[in-house]
């Protein structure tokens, strides 16, 4: 079985071919440049690849409730061009084959589910730190999605004592994605994150939002387990410093064994690496097959 996967990120869209077992054969990447010049580069991967399903795992906001109009549409981004584009319907064009479709972030925590650190369980989160700050959700052995679908990244938080940074999101200034996405980082420290020491005081502060986040969710949903992915989390300091801010926030509150003695386990890095985000789409391609054939 041959399923596509695109990744469509706001930086870059990562193209590839696997198959059921979630084994990712071949793949390439590219900027996410305008439409015009992104899309026919992902059509030209795709054409004579002979794929069953195409699944995809896009950047938002987007429109996932069908029967809407703008069904499988880019919504409300600032990205350039992006925003109100028919992402789904230009592909659909092109290949008559079954489409998975959902954000980036809800394909890359069903990923994980499917064939990386949340195997086997029935609620667990994903949360993408880089360029932007995204929120995958499955619970109660499925994937998020109401009102349309989580926006964890833009989320109110409580300020750090030490920060009077205004926050660099246009839609709401110092929410999370505001005061912890990468670019924040770089806005308020005059370097990007990478460009940092170890022991400097952003790491603290971006953990203490991170951390503060996790709180919330842990309290609200009450995951089973949490993965932490994106460029800013390829910094391995934050991962001890994220755990023991959230263990403070809950103060003994969370009776779990998973939280008072075994964090690290709790909350962790994606265990499909760079990968996660790929082959959840590619998850999504297989699950546009079964929904097809279920449907007959």
């Amino acid at each position: 079985m041959r399923i596509g996967a695109i990744e469509a990120g706001g930086t870059k869209f990562v193209c590839g071919i696997g198959d059921e077992s979630g084994r990712i054969e071949d793949q390439i990447s590219f900027p996410t440049g305008h439409p015009d010049q992104t899309m026919p580069k992902v059509i030209d991967y795709f054409q004579g690849k002979e794929v069953e399903a195409i699944g995809i795992g896009s950047f938002g906001p987007i429109d996932i409730a069908h029967g809407s109009p703008t069904y499988g549409y880019v919504t409300t981004t600032p990205k350039p061009g992006w925003a109100n584009y028919n992402l789904l319907g230009t592909l659909k064009q092109v290949f008559p084959v079954p489409f998975g479709w959902d954000t980036d972030v809800n394909a890359a925590v069903y990923g994980e589910v499917k064939w990386g650190a949340a195997q086997g369980m029935s609620n667990c989160l994903y949360i993408t730190v880089g360029t932007g700050i995204g929120v995958g959700v499955y619970a109660e052995g499925r994937l998020v999605h109401g009102l349309v679908h989580p926006e964890g990244g833009h989320v109110l938080t409580r300020r750090h004592p030490e920060d009077d940074f205004a926050g660099i999101c246009p839609y709401h200034g110092d929410c999370l994605e505001g005061m912890a996405a990468g670019p924040a980082i770089e806005a308020r420290w005059g370097k990007k994150g990478h460009e940092l020491p170890e022991d400097h005081q952003a790491w603290e502060m971006e953990a203490f939002y991170i951390a503060g986040a996790l709180t919330d969710t842990i309290l609200l949903l009450s995951p089973q387990k949490i993965i932490l992915g994106g460029g800013v989390m390829q910094q391995p300091q934050l991962f001890p410093l994220i755990r023991e801010a959230v263990r403070r926030n809950l103060n003994g509150y969370v009776s779990s064994n998973s939280i008072l003695d075994h964090m690290e386990e709790y909350i962790v890095a994606p265990g499909l690496g760079q990968q996660a985000g790929l082959c959840g789409a590619l998850a999504l391609g297989l699950s546009a097959i079964s929904n097809k054939v279920s449907s007959i």
